[in-house]
């Protein structure tokens, strides 16, 4: 099983330890477009701060990091686990999973992100800011920029088994699924059910569809289930007492889409 998450806006400081070391990443054939984005990013963000924060959308609030941005190349690194934080990292819980789950977290889960495209959650990474709708004056926009790497890496990624698509909309747009893998992938969407004047009303979550994704990644590594497809996926999510709808694809060679429904959102 391969699930694919989106990072996190919040990041936690970069470690003390050794700095970024390239080729230790995981998914090598995404190296040279790594090194195109963290070059310009890099050389921006040291030569012109103005600049800089007007290409990444920040605030005045956020100037420093640019900074940080400019000295992603000396600053200590650390697990990717530990780095992406936020609502859906902190419901998947990392840190609090026993021994067996945490080996299925760095074999399973891959992080999408405009600097790296894709790292798996041990990879030791700087905290960075540099988000996938950033649109670089030399690379252009990001997602287009992944897409032909991604092509070639991620189907390799996936292996021949499910693939579970947590991502947002902005970093799904580096890879689609095609074809045979395309039928094998999952993708969730988030609905909160309530009763009103008697009759049930769905609405689709936002801060909680975040939540929910990161508590079926924690139950899904917890039990050690191992879907092998969608259909697997949903058999395996119920049993652990998920509501989940699904609508499988029309015809081959598409996604399958799962509802899973909730009816508290915490």
């Amino acid at each position: 099983m391969l699930v694919l998450l989106p990072p996190s806006e919040g990041k936690a400081a970069s470690g003390r330890g050794a700095p970024l070391k390239p080729d230790s990443l995981s998914l090598p054939g995404l190296a040279e477009a790594r090194a195109a984005v963290l070059d310009e990013l890099v050389e921006l963000c040291a030569a012109d701060e103005a600049k800089a924060a007007q290409v990444l959308g920040l605030s005045e609030g956020l100037r420093g990091e640019v900074t940080k941005n400019a000295a992603l190349r000396t600053a200590g690194a650390r697990p990717a686990g530990e780095v992406y934080t936020g609502v859906l990292y902190d419901a998947l819980g990392l840190a609090t999973l026993d021994a067996a789950a945490r080996r299925r977290a760095r074999a399973s889960l891959l992080v999408f992100s405009g600097l790296w495209g894709a790292v798996r959650v041990g990879d030791r990474i700087p905290s960075y800011r540099c988000s996938m709708g950033v649109k670089l004056p030399g690379l252009g926009a990001l997602g287009a920029h992944w897409r032909k790497p991604m092509e070639e890496a991620l189907p390799e990624a996936a292996g021949g088994g499910l693939v579970l698509d947590l991502r947002s909309s902005a970093y799904a747009s580096a890879w689609k699924p095609k074809g045979e893998v395309a039928g094998r992938t999952a993708t969730v969407r988030v609905l909160h059910s309530q009763l009103v004047d008697g009759v049930e009303k769905r609405s689709v979550v936002s801060h909680f569809n975040k939540a929910t994704k990161g508590r079926i990644v924690r139950d899904l590594l917890v039990a050690g289930a191992r879907p092998k497809g969608p259909g697997q996926l949903v058999e395996a999510l119920r049993d652990l007492g998920h509501a989940v709808e699904v609508e499988p694809p029309t015809r081959a060679g598409r996604p399958w889409s799962l509802d899973v429904v909730v009816t508290e959102i915490h």
